[in-house]
């Protein structure tokens, strides 16, 4: 087995610093910290994609109704009796009086101040369930069941929405299989403020019959069990858009009882009225009481005729307590047709000390079918301009002191969103966060890493350009070697042999002849030290780079200086995957071709050699054959040292016509890959005249 050194030693610097990148990679992958259990929705998102999540819930934020909650005092909602044990079941049931496609039930949590963690949810039950049905059918469909800490439902101030889907249903009724505690005194007890159910835009459940399984009435008269279908909610309707409005105001005599009629245009079927309160001040404390501004009692009757000869009474409102008043008093009525509404003051608001009291709302709104028809109405008082602190004008114009004033649904479907969104927001950030010390974490980590790989990108380089150059070194030693042991040496036995002949001479000079051959064998000195000469010159150019770097045209040099008074011919495929062939393999595959070339000249009595060299990525073949006496299968020994050097496989075949054909099989190592893919080429044949000539080759 080849050590990993020796593999590093060979491998190019490319594949080990895709190595090291991949050590770099893995090791940043296994860095990643896991996030908690609640991050999950989060941990797999990039941190592109969590800042656009962040930045798609500050959109939406902004765009929400803002929890503000009502002040003062006024009706809280339904609380039941206290229990010892949470496992106490206890129920709300709310009768419609007809069937109606049920889309959505609100439940609206009683909120208290909490020291530490500023408003939240007073006793909203830990488990629970929505039960709705018709006619006399106790036992009705369960919409839905909760438990709220497998639902994540607390902590909360938002209304909590149950979808319905459209289900068919005259009642409804919130069961509580487990209570929670309220804070005062930690007993469980079910708890809420309001329940709203809605059939498209209409609130079915407003002011109807309730039922429940216990009830708990305070002294003070805020909790009742019908206070949760009043309408009075503990917020203020805070819209995000919208400009800012102020409320209608006049001052009244005691006794004086003005009018406020409203002209919808034309005759509607119209069925509940939203008055809403004026603003208390914008200061805190508050400057007035929650009642202030609405009459004690108060007449709505509906006409066609603006004289209200034709009138229909449609509510005689009451308020007898302050907990029958809040910032939206909502009541419904018997659907009735017509065109004008009149609002007639029968008590009028009390003083306010010693000065006259004050009458005027924020808003009017009448709905049709759930749809306010009011908006931008006109609206006319019996009040005198002279007595008026604002404009009628702002009764109908759709807006309060915080914006725009929204559908109830929509309102709370807003206020529900909104919690939902500020309890993904910190879950998101806090990602991103870790996101971010990631990406630091890794980018200092990447730094040192690519300094890292930067160094062992330049070792490898360096080892394999020593490496290179060893293998030059040593190719040029071994054929500076061959020339020096070979030619060398036979040159210099020829000198040695030329003065001993010379001596011989000198000693027999008396003869006539002897200077003529003094002189030719003075010329062979002259000619072994001419070739001793020419002998250095070529070990200085075999050392010297790029030794037969262009391997077909030296073959052919050296076929036609050998091979000059034979008939030859050579011919090249895909001659220049020849040209990628590294040092070592071109010069010694040149040296084993030269070889065959003396071997044929001097033994085989050869008239016709023929050559042909194929090179492919996979394999290399050298095939040379010539009409001589022949080898009859033996390779000869230096062909056969020259094969072992080359790392190649060499054999000899008999042609039916006779001669000799010596093939050689060279199969180059993954490591001896081409540094290109060869292409369509010409190989070039050189027949005996020397001249050549292309023909097209296909790719290997």
């Amino acid at each position: 087995m080849i050590p990993w050194y020796k593999k590093l030693m060979h491998a190019t610097p490319t594949s080990v610093a895709v190595l090291v990148l991949g050590g770099i990679i893995a090791a940043v992958a296994d860095s990643r910290p896991t996030a908690p259990a609640e991050q999950k929705p989060f941990r797999d998102r990039p941190w592109a994609s969590l800042e656009k999540r962040l930045s798609e819930i500050d959109a939406r934020l902004a765009q929400l109704a803002n929890y503000s909650l009502n002040g003062g005092v006024g009706a809280i909602g339904f609380r039941s009796a206290p229990h010892e044990t949470p496992d106490h079941p206890e129920w709300i049931e709310i009768n419609f009086g007809k069937a109606v496609p049920l889309d959505q039930v609100m439940l609206v949590p009683t909120i208290r101040r909490d020291t530490a963690n500023e408003f939240q949810a007073d006793a909203f039950p830990n488990v629970f369930r929505l039960i709705a049905g018709t006619g006399k059918d106790r036992v009705g469909t369960v919409v839905a069941e909760y438990n709220t800490r497998d639902d994540d439902i607390l902590p909360r101030i938002a209304p909590f929405a149950i979808p319905c889907n459209g289900i068919a249903a005259s009642w409804i009724r919130v069961e509580a299989e487990q209570l929670s505690r309220r804070a005062i005194d930690q007993r469980p007890v079910f708890q809420l403020s309001e329940i709203l159910a809605f059939s498209g835009q209409e609130n079915v459940a407003l002011r109807q019959p309730v039922k429940t399984s216990s009830n708990v009435a305070s002294p003070s008269g805020a909790w009742d069990q019908r206070f949760v279908v009043d309408g009075f909610m503990p917020y203020l309707m805070d819209a995000a858009t919208g400009e800012q409005s102020v409320a209608y105001l006049a001052r009244i005599g005691i006794d004086e009882h003005p009018v406020l009629t409203l002209d919808l245009g034309m005759a509607h079927p119209v069925s509940c009225i939203h008055l809403h309160a004026p603003e208390q001040s914008d200061t805190l404390p508050q400057a007035y009481a929650g009642d202030m501004g609405i009459p004690k009692r108060m007449r709505i009757e509906g006409a066609d005729k603006p004289d209200f000869s034709d009138s229909i009474p449609l509510l005689d409102l009451h308020q007898e307590t302050v907990f029958d008043s809040g910032p939206i008093i909502m009541w419904p009525f018997p659907e009735t047709t017509c065109r004008y509404i009149r609002l007639r003051v029968i008590d009028p608001p009390l003083p306010f000390g010693k000065v006259r009291p004050l009458f005027g709302f924020t808003e009017i709104e009448v709905f049709s079918k759930g749809r306010n028809i009011a908006l931008h109405k006109t609206v006319t008082s019996t009040i005198t301009t002279t007595r008026k602190i604002r404009h009628t004008t702002s009764l109908t114009d759709g807006r309060n002191m915080y914006g725009n004033i929204l559908p109830i649904r929509d309102w709370l479907n807003q206020l529900a969103l909104r919690h939902e969104l500020e309890i993904e927001r910190p879950l998101v950030v806090d990602e991103l966060n870790r996101s971010y010390a990631r990406q630091k974490t890794n980018l200092r980590r990447m730094t040192w890493l690519a300094a890292l790989l930067a160094a062992a990108t330049g070792f490898t380089i360096l080892v394999d350009r020593i490496l290179r150059q060893r293998t030059v070194f040593q190719t040029r030693e071994r054929i500076a070697a061959n020339l020096h042991d070979e030619l060398g040496a036979n040159l210099h036995a020829i000198g040695l042999l030329g003065d001993f002949a010379k001596r011989i001479v000198d000693r027999k000079n008396a003869r006539d002849e002897w200077p003529e051959l003094i002189v030719t064998v003075g010329e062979i000195r002259s000619l072994t030290e001419e070739t001793g000469a020419t002998a250095r010159y070529c070990t200085n150019m075999l050392e010297a780079e790029g030794l037969y770097q262009d391997l077909p045209e030296e073959m052919k040099r050296i076929t036609a200086r050998l091979l000059a008074d034979l008939e030859h011919e050579i011919t090249f495929i895909n001659e220049e995957t020849l040209l990628r062939l590294k040092p070592r393999r071109r010069i010694d595959l040149y040296l084993f071709y030269k070889e065959c070339l003396t071997n044929i000249i001097r033994h085989s009595g050869a008239t016709h050699v023929r050559t042909q060299l194929t090179a492919g990525n996979k394999e290399i073949r050298l095939t040379i054959a010539d009409n001589g006496h022949g080898l009859n299968g033996k390779v000869p020994s230096s062909l056969k040292r020259r094969a072992r050097l080359l790392g190649a496989q060499v054999i000899t075949e008999k042609p039916g016509s006779g001669g000799t054909c010596i093939v050689l099989t060279l199969r180059p190592r993954k490591r001896l890959v081409f540094s290109q893919k060869s292409k369509g080429l010409k190989s070039k044949v050189m027949p005996a005249d020397g001249q050549l000539e292309e023909r097209e080759t296909s790719d290997l």
